[in-house]
């Protein structure tokens, strides 16, 4: 019966993380204990204490009495980006030095098939995450993976993707490209600093949009 429940906390945990990630619940949405447990099909208390655990790690704040779906000020952003950008850079080196062919060969395909993504920023976003998990996993450590995981359930508190800026896409493309050949080669050094290169730039087209934004 324990074992049960913990599946049950783990799933309720879960089905609100992934809403928030494809942005079903977006910065500033108030989340509802009941309303919570109606959509998900989960009881209230497993639903009360993945509101806990997802208060803990900031990706919601109260608001009053209730608790809404987190927001990054331009300080924060800036941490999250500057943070990303080391452990991502530290995940290409370690890919280029342990990831095996079939790794490599899977992250060749990722970027081959998500040329056709380039004007569909939506799509490019998710393929995006996938691509950056799948370097992730081809470090070969787990406790990078598990930092990496939660600086990117961060990254779903931007209301805006940077692939959405206007030809974003296909440089972003181009960037995965390097990066892979990098790791390709065995190259530590130009793998690492080709991804740190590629966050620096979505950072700055991120920075270019909300300044945008804010002159409308």
């Amino acid at each position: 019966m324990r074992q049960m429940k913990s599946s049950t906390q783990t799933d309720a945990y879960g089905l609100i993380l992934d809403a928030i990630d494809v942005g079903v619940f977006r910065p500033g949405d108030r989340l509802v204990e009941s309303d919570l447990a109606e959509r998900f099909g989960v009881s209230r208390t497993p639903i009360r204490e993945a509101l806990q655990r997802l208060e803990t790690q900031s990706l919601l704040e109260r608001d009053g009495r209730s608790l809404i779906v987190a927001s990054l000020d331009h300080n924060q952003m800036a941490e999250l980006y500057m943070v990303r950008r080391e452990l991502e850079g530290l995940a290409a080196a370690l890919a280029a030095r342990h990831a095996t062919k079939e790794e490599i060969q899977v992250l060749r395909d990722m970027v081959a098939a998500d040329d056709a993504l380039v004007d569909q920023p939506v799509e490019l976003a998710k393929a995006n995450r996938r691509f950056h998990q799948q370097i992730h996993l081809a470090s070969h450590n787990r406790y990078l993976v598990q930092q990496l995981d939660l600086v990117h359930r961060s990254m779903a508190l931007m209301a805006t993707t940077s692939l959405a800026a206007e030809g974003r896409g296909r440089i972003a493309q181009a960037e995965h490209k390097a990066i892979v050949s990098a790791i390709a080669r065995r190259d530590e050094e130009a793998a690492g600093q080709a991804l740190k290169d590629h966050i620096s730039v979505a950072f700055t087209t991120r920075l270019k949009q909300d300044a945008g934004a804010r002159s409308t």
